[in-house]
């Protein structure tokens, strides 16, 4: 998408932002994970940021894409709450909460601007000027910050404060505001370790604030028309620290670099996903020499004990005003790091706890909770002063993601531990590193079992094996695939053989899936509508139809033309009940010596999927 400067801001200029924003987030993503290492080493802001912002802009394409060719372009109104209202409800993690809140309080601003300018006679169009943008950056800061229940400097909030405060000197053009808040945000960045010690000892700056800071830089681009450069110590992260300051606790100088060093971009970190001060477990690190630190959480107060909450929680919930300000306070006595943002009857919900239950009914008492997540930080205890008995770690183990509950059953029964994958939920790397740990093993295969998650699996893969694993990923792109690999794993042959032969199943085994279509839009088919059946063979569509049974007929005849001996067959819970059976006579009356296998996958997303192999 070109750019071209300009002295004001649309709905063209949210949609190249957003867009911008994301190819950067992309480029920075595995640098980023590899610096977070506050309040709990997951690794994952990065990829946290990058799904938040992905939710965003594909909310921004849907506007887009609802006005026909010849019409006019969506105001600035409808493209900014878009962008609100997609970073809201695809929020992941701490981090991504709060840019949600960040670009709330931008949308509201902007909003108001466009409809105001679309309201005197003399503008041309729905636009905002410099002073509006300015104050959509000072709004978007301070709403961030209202939504923490215990904000902390040194992190994201900080980054964004200070982006507000430079964007408040700048002239009144908006190339020069975006200019100036991205300057200020850079320089707010590089002093994130004078004021947190975690990152002081670990010699990073906060991996939130980096990722702020990127966003603000793609935010000139698209207003100037001109990258920005990358510089360390400001847009990179990296940071030299002192022998004192590098040195960390007793017994953990040059942990971590391993991290740092292998990740695009961060060499000079000093420290990885789990570097010095932070526990290789995924817990905040313990700093009893220094007071402050007790109180240290990402963007957020961390009253709890050294080792921290064992789980983060995260829910939408529809509720009112009243409801949610007493989910506030039961919350924050619960845990820590809680963070509530949204409004409207519509919020995202984010807090580390030790009881999850306790969480998620505080939820069910204020309104509806639902897109419930909960993930357990690290594969020790809550607490690192309780002590379990340990085992011994197997050879070899397989972590694989799964689309639905039925299918999370099925390669739990293979040996197999599970990631579940949601629909519209794709895990983010910090879950899958946890995976790898829970199966406590020497030797890890790794299968993502979706196209789209081989940037978050390698990322994965990466940081694990800088804890001593190996690990081997096979690019499987759906479920299916995955179970052909599954059904040759041998765990008794050399790791390399076994990696050969489960990829040469996977490999072999073409995949369809079958799903209704959400919206109007141009497909490799042709023009499909909403409520059209999709056939969908190897990632393209290349079927449209209007009932489920005869469009996955026709996908199976497809399928095999060019010949197979299994077919696989995983249906959903939406599915018509006869459809495998329709399907299991199609292939027993016209495809000789072929044998068909048929699973339960549960609330999966796709009314089915189909291998052939």
């Amino acid at each position: 998408m070109a750019q071209v400067p300009q002295t004001f801001f649309d709905a063209l200029a949210v949609r190249t932002w957003c867009s911008l924003s994301l190819r950067a987030l992309g480029r920075a993503r595995e640098e980023i994970d590899a610096i977070n290492v506050y309040p709990v080493a997951d690794g994952d802001t990065g990829t946290n940021l990058y799904l938040t912002l992905e939710s965003a802009a594909t909310a921004v394409e849907a506007v887009f894409a609802g006005y026909e060719t010849g019409r006019a372009e969506p105001s600035l109104g409808d493209a900014a709450r878009a962008m609100a209202h997609g970073a809201l409800i695809g929020a992941r993690g701490n981090s991504g909460t709060i840019l949600a809140q960040l670009l709330r309080g931008m949308a509201q601003v902007l909003a108001e601007a466009g409809e105001c300018s679309a309201a005197d006679e003399s503008s041309a169009a729905s636009r905002a000027d410099g002073p509006g943008l300015r104050l959509a950056l000072r709004r978007a800061a301070d709403s961030a910050r209202q939504a923490v229940a215990h904000p902390v400097e040194g992190t994201v909030l900080t980054v964004a404060s200070a982006a507000a405060d430079a964007a408040e000197e700048a002239g009144d053009d908006c190339r020069t505001v975006a200019r100036a808040a991205y300057e200020g945000a850079r320089a707010a960045l590089a002093a994130t370790p004078d004021q947190l010690g975690v990152l002081r000892r670990a010699g990073v700056v906060d991996a939130g604030g980096r990722g702020l800071v990127t966003v603000l830089g793609a935010l000139v681009e698209a207003v100037t028309g001109e990258a920005v450069r990358e510089t360390a110590g400001g847009v990179s992260g990296a940071r030299s620290a002192g022998p004192a300051e590098s040195a960390g606790p007793a017994g953990s100088a040059g942990h971590g670099a391993g991290a740092a060093g292998r990740s695009a971009g961060t060499a000079g970190h000093g420290a990885g996903s789990a570097g010095a001060g932070a526990t290789g477990d995924g817990t905040e690190p313990a700093c009893p020499t220094e007071p402050a630190c007790q109180d240290e959480d990402e963007d957020g107060g961390g009253r709890g004990e050294a080792g921290g909450p064992a789980f983060e929680v995260i829910y939408l919930l529809e509720a009112d005003d009243a409801a949610v300000a007493r989910l506030r306070a039961r919350l924050d006595a619960l845990g820590d790091s809680l963070v509530v943002v949204g409004g409207d009857g519509l919020w995202n919900v984010h807090v580390h706890v030790d009881d999850a239950g306790a969480a998620v009914e505080a939820g069910v008492e204020a309104g509806r909770p639902y897109r419930i997540r909960i993930t357990h930080f690290g594969h020790g205890e809550p607490h690192p002063g309780r002590e379990r008995p340990s085992r011994a770690p197997a050879q070899r183990a397989v972590v694989a993601v799964v689309p639905g509950e039925g299918l999370a059953g099925l390669y739990g029964e293979a040996g197999a531990t599970t990631v579940l994958a949601r629909p519209g939920e794709p895990p983010a790397s910090g879950e899958l590193v946890q995976a790898v740990r829970r199966a406590h093993a020497r030797e890890v295969v790794l299968l993502p079992n979706d196209a789209e998650l081989r940037h978050t699996a390698a990322a994965a893969a990466e940081q694990v094996r800088t804890e001593g694993i190996r690990v081997a990923l096979i690019p499987t792109r759906s479920a299916v695939q995955g179970i052909a690999a599954l059904a040759v794993h041998e765990p008794r042959r050399r790791f390399d053989e076994d990696v050969v032969q489960m990829t040469a199943a996977a490999g072999a085994t073409r995949y369809a899936e079958v799903v209704v279509a959400e919206r109007r839009s141009w497909t490799t088919a042709g023009i499909c509508q909403a409520g059209d059946v999709l056939g969908l063979i190897d990632g393209d569509v290349a079927v449209i139809g209007t009932d489920v049974t005869a469009t996955a007929r026709t996908v199976l005849d497809r399928m095999l033309q060019s010949g197979g001996e299994l077919v696989t067959l995983v249906v959903g819970d939406e599915a018509p009940e006869t459809v495998a059976a329709h399907l299991e006579a199609r292939v027993r009356e016209s495809y000789l010596a072929v044998d068909t296998m048929v699973y339960h996958g549960g609330r999966q997303g796709a009314l089915l999927l189909i291998g052939v192999e």
